[in-house]
C-alpha cells in the first residue's frame, strides 16, 4: 500500500465531496479515502489498483485530478535513442500522464498529477537515465543555450583538428605523397612516430573526446548504449590495439603489428565537427521562434503623472497609458486611446498592407507603428499578449509528435545495441574466414562509426520545428504539431459560409413587416434583440436601426437558428424559418426571390405573431474563389456546411466554386455532415463561430478564423491569423511540404544506414575488394545527420 495525495478540481461542495470519495471507493484496491473540501485535497491508500483507475474514476464523476504541464531543458542527448530512454525513465513515474522530448529542441514536456509528481522527481528520474535536465526558465535562454553549445562545439573542434593533423599526416601522408614516408622513417623513425601519434591522439581522446567516454560508456554499462558509446567503443578499440602495436608488440600475432592512431584522432575530429554543423544548423531552425520573440521592444514609454518616461516593458501593467512614436513597435496589447496611424501587422499575420488605427482599434504587440504618433491603453500584457500566445502555441507545436515518429522511435530504441552486436559478429566473422586481426578491427570499428541514429532523431522533429516556424512567419498558426500529418493527408476541404468564405460584413438589403405590424417598431424591437448576438447577421441588423435602442430583459440565443429576448415586456424571436414552425409561428412573405439572389433570409416574431422577413446580403471575399480552385488543382474536394437555406448556400456556392453544398442544418448537424464526409477519408473544416466549435473538434483537422470567436479558435488545430481563406491554402501546401521534407529525411537516414552498414561490415569485399576506412565512416556519418538538417532548412523557404 502507498499514500497518495492528489488535487481535486470541481469541488464546491459537501454533495461533491461525497460524491468524489464514491468514486475513489469504487476503484478495487483504494482504501482510507478522504477529500477536503477545503484544500480540494483527496487522500487514500492504493494497493493493487493502479492510479491511472483513480484518476478515470474521478474525471468520470466530474471531479478530475489536477493536471500540471512543465517543460524541461535536457543536456547529453545525441541520439535519437537517447529520446526513448529519457522518455521511458519520465513515464515510469506514478502519476506522469505523458512525456515527450522533442531531439531538435532538446526539451522534454511533461504533463503530471499535482502533488503525486514533483519536479524535483521528474529532474531526479533524467539524471537517473544518465542525463541533465533543469527546468525551462531556471536557467540561460535557449537562445543563450545554443550559443553556447555551439561555441563549445567550435572550440572543441578547432582543438581536436590541431591535435589531428599531425597524426594524419605522419600516418597517412606517405599514401598520398611516397616520398614523404620515406623522410619520415629516415629523420623520425617509426617507433619515433607512433609514439607521437600515440601522445597527439591521447590528448584529442581526453581533451576535445573526453564527453563521448563519460557519456557513453556509463550508459553502456547500464546496458543502455547511445551515439556516444558507438564512437567511445569504436574509437577505444583503434586507440587500445595501436597502443598495443607501439608499446607491447609481442602481445599480437606475428606480422599484425600495425596502428590506427590517425583512425581515433580523425573519427573524434570529424563526429565533433558534424555536431558542429548540426548544432548551427538547429539554431537556424529555431529562428522564426527567436524572430517573434523579438518583435516585442524591451523599453517603453509610459504616462507617470502628468507626463510620459522610459520604463522597462515588465514594468507594465493593464490600464497603462503607453505613447507610441512613429516607426516604434507595439510593446503589449491594447486599443488606440488617441490619435491615428497605419499599423503594419505583416510580422504576426502576414498581410503586407498595412492597415489605418483610430480612437478604439485594436493594437497587437510586435506589429509596427506607421507615421501617424499614437497613444494607447495596456489591456493585455506579459504572457496574456496574442504575441506570447503565438510563442507558446509553436514551442508546443514544434515539441509535438507525429503518429509516423512512432515507427522510429521503436527502431531507434533498439538500433544502437544491434549495430553493437553486428560490430562483434563483424569482428568475429573476419577472423572465422583466417583474416589478419588488424583487418577484422577495422572493419568492426567501421560499423560502429558508420551508423548514424542521430539523423534518424532528428528526421522528423527538425522538419516540424522549421515547418511550424515558417508557418507562423506567413500568418499560419499550428497549435498542435500533429496537424501537420493529418492535414496533409485530407481529401475534403468543407468551409463555413458566413465569416469564412463570405467577409462576415452582412448588410440588411430587405426588411418587410408582415400583418398589423409598423416597420419602424419591429426594426426597433428586433434591433434592441439583436444587440446581444455576436453573430454578424445581427450586426447587419443593428447597424440598420436609428436611434437609441431599449435595452432587453433577457436574451437566448439558439445555437444555429437564432435568438429570443424579452424588449419592452414584449417576446421577440428572430431567426429561420425552421424556428418559427417548431415555435409554432405562421409564416407569411414570399422568401424565395431573395434567396434566388443568394441572400440569407431570416424571421422575426413578436408575441407568437409573424412581424417581418428580412434578408441580408454578404459578399464573397475576393480570394475566395481563386482558393477553391486551387484546392481542387490539388485533388481536393470543397464542401459548404452552413446553416443558411439551400437556395441561398447553392448561389454563395456556385459564385465560389465549391463542388457540394450541405445546407440548413444545426451546429449537430454540421458534426454529422463531417462525420459523413469522413467515411469517404479525412476531412479538414474551416470556420469561425460559436456553432462551428463541434466541427471544428470533430474534423480530422480543424481550421480556424483568426478573426473569429474565441471558442473556435480553441476548438481548432490550426489557426489562421487573418479572415483571408487563401490561408487555408497556404496551410494545406505548407504541411504536405513538410511531410515530403520528413519522408525525405526518414528514407536518406534509414537507406544510408542499410546500404552503409553493410560495405562497413566488408560484405561486399571478397567480390568488389570494398572495405571502409573508419575515417571515411566517421565523416559519412557526420555528414548524414548534417544532410538531414539541411533538407529541413529548406521548408524555411516555403
Amino acid at each position: 500500500m502507498s499514500k497518495i495525495e492528489l488535487q481535486i478540481q470541481g469541488l464546491s461542495c459537501a454533495g461533491c465531496v461525497r460524491r468524489a470519495e464514491a468514486a475513489i471507493v469504487g476503484v478495487s484496491g483504494a482504501r482510507d479515502v478522504s477529500v477536503n473540501l477545503a484544500t480540494k485535497r483527496a487522500s487514500l491508500e492504493l494497493g493493487t489498483a493502479g492510479l491511472d483507475e483513480v484518476t478515470q474514476a474521478l474525471a468520470k464523476a466530474g471531479y478530475p485530478a489536477r493536471i500540471e504541464n512543465a517543460v524541461f531543458v535536457i543536456q547529453g542527448m545525441s541520439c535519437a535513442s537517447c529520446v526513448g530512454r529519457v522518455e521511458a525513465a519520465v513515464r515510469a513515474l506514478d502519476g506522469v500522464n505523458e512525456a515527450n522530448v522533442s531531439f531538435a529542441a532538446g526539451e522534454l514536456r511533461v504533463r503530471y498529477l499535482e502533488r503525486v509528481v514533483s519536479e524535483a522527481d521528474i529532474i531526479t528520474a533524467v539524471r537517473s537515465a544518465g542525463y541533465a535536465a533543469e527546468q525551462k526558465g531556471a536557467g540561460p535562454s535557449a537562445a543563450e543555450r545554443r550559443a553556447e553549445e555551439i561555441r563549445g562545439l567550435k572550440q572543441s573542434f578547432i582543438i581536436a583538428l590541431v591535435l589531428a593533423l599531425p597524426v594524419f599526416l605522419l600516418e597517412m601522408g606517405g599514401h598520398l605523397y611516397p616520398p614523404f614516408h620515406h623522410w619520415v622513417m629516415a629523420n623520425v623513425g617509426m617507433q619515433a612516430s607512433w609514439v607521437f601519434q600515440f601522445v597527439l591522439t591521447s590528448a584529442v581522446l581526453i581533451g576535445p573526446g573526453r564527453k563521448f567516454y563519460t557519456v557513453g560508456l556509463p550508459l553502456l554499462l547500464k546496458g543502455a548504449p547511445d551515439m556516444n558509446s558507438l564512437v567511445a567503443v569504436g574509437t577505444m578499440a583503434a586507440y587500445a590495439y595501436s597502443a598495443i602495436a607501439t608499446f607491447a608488440p609481442s602481445w599480437l600475432p606475428s606480422g599484425t603489428r600495425a596502428v590506427y592512431f590517425e583512425a581515433a584522432a580523425v573519427i573524434v575530429t570529424l563526429i565533433l565537427l558534424g555536431r558542429y554543423l548540426e548544432a548551427r544548423a538547429k539554431g537556424r531552425a529555431g529562428e522564426a521562434i527567436s524572430k517573434l520573440v523579438e518583435l516585442a521592444p524591451t523599453r517603453v514609454e509610459v504616462k507617470r503623472g502628468e507626463g510620459f518616461e522610459e520604463a522597462d516593458i515588465s514594468d507594465v501593467i493593464v490600464g497603462d497609458m503607453l505613447r507610441l512614436r512613429p516607426g516604434a513597435r507595439v510593446p503589449v496589447d491594447g486599443s488606440v486611446a488617441r490619435g491615428e496611424s497605419h499599423v503594419d501587422e505583416s510580422m504576426l499575420t502576414g498581410e503586407p498592407l498595412p492597415l489605418r488605427k483610430s480612437e478604439g482599434d485594436a493594437l497587437i504587440a510586435g506589429t509596427v507603428n506607421g507615421a501617424g504618433a499614437l497613444e494607447m491603453l495596456a489591456e493585455k500584457v506579459g504572457a496574456d499578449t496574442v504575441l506570447a500566445g503565438i510563442v507558446r502555441t509553436v514551442e508546443e507545436a514544434q515539441a509535438a509528435k507525429l503518429p509516423i515518429q512512432a515507427l522510429v522511435d521503436r527502431v531507434t530504441m533498439w538500433f544502437v545495441p544491434v549495430v553493437m552486436g553486428l560490430s562483434v559478429l563483424t569482428l568475429l566473422a573476419w577472423l572465422a574466414f583466417g583474416a589478419e586481426i588488424a583487418t577484422a578491427l577495422v572493419a568492426a570499428v567501421s560499423v560502429l562509426i558508420i551508423a548514424c541514429p542521430c539523423a534518424m532523431g532528428l528526421a522528423t522533429p527538425m522538419s516540424i520545428m522549421v515547418g511550424t516556424g515558417r508557418g507562423a512567419e506567413l500568418g499560419v498558426f499550428f497549435r498542435k504539431g500533429d496537424a501537420l500529418q493529418r492535414l496533409s493527408e485530407v481529401r475534403t476541404v468543407a468551409f463555413d459560409k458566413t465569416g469564412t468564405l463570405t467577409e462576415g460584413k452582412p448588410k440588411l438589403t430587405d426588411f418587410e413587416a408582415l400583418g398589423r405590424f409598423e416597420k419602424d417598431e419591429v426594426l426597433r424591437l428586433v434591433a434592441a434583440a439583436e444587440q446581444g448576438s455576436e453573430h454578424p447577421v445581427a450586426r447587419a441588423v443593428v447597424a440598420a436601426s436609428e436611434g437609441a435602442l431599449p435595452v432587453s430583459e433577457s436574451f437566448e440565443a439558439i445555437a444555429g437558428q437564432g435568438v429570443m429576448a424579452t424588449v419592452e415586456g414584449r417576446e421577440v424571436l428572430i431567426g429561420t424559418a425552421r424556428l418559427m414552425r417548431e415555435r409554432g409561428v405562421a409564416l407569411g412573405g414570399d422568401a424565395s426571390p431573395l434567396e434566388a439572389a443568394g441572400k440569407s433570409v431570416s424571421y422575426a416574431a413578436i408575441d407568437g405573431q409573424i412581424a417581418a422577413l428580412m434578408a441580408v446580403s454578404d459578399a464573397l471575399k475576393p480570394d475566395a474563389r481563386a482558393t477553391v480552385k486551387a484546392l481542387h488543382d490539388m485533388g481536393l474536394k470543397t464542401v459548404m456546411i452552413t446553416g443558411d437555406s439551400v437556395v441561398a448556400a447553392r448561389y454563395m456556392a456556385g459564385l465560389a466554386g465549391i463542388d457540394e453544398v450541405i445546407a440548413e442544418v444545426m451546429p449537430e448537424g454540421k458534426l454529422e455532415a463531417i462525420r459523413n464526409l469522413q467515411l469517404t477519408g479525412p476531412v479538414a473544416f474551416i470556420g469561425d463561430g460559436i456553432n462551428d466549435a463541434p466541427a471544428l473538434s470533430a474534423a480530422d483537422v480543424g481550421i480556424a478564423i483568426g478573426t473569429g470567436t474565441d471558442v473556435a479558435i480553441e476548438s481548432a488545430e490550426v489557426v489562421l491569423m487573418t479572415g483571408a481563406p487563401d490561408k487555408a491554402l497556404v496551410a494545406v501546401r505548407l504541411a504536405r511540404k513538410v511531410m515530403r521534407n520528413i519522408r525525405q529525411n526518414l528514407f536518406w537516414a534509414f537507406a544510408y544506414n542499410a546500404a552503409l552498414i553493410p560495405v562497413a561490415a566488408g560484405l561486399f569485399y571478397p567480390l568488389t575488394g570494398w572495405l571502409l576506412s573508419p575515417m571515411l565512416a566517421a565523416g559519412a556519418m557526420a555528414l548524414s545527420s548534417v544532410f538531414v538538417v539541411s533538407n529541413a532548412l529548406r521548408l524555411r523557404r516555403a
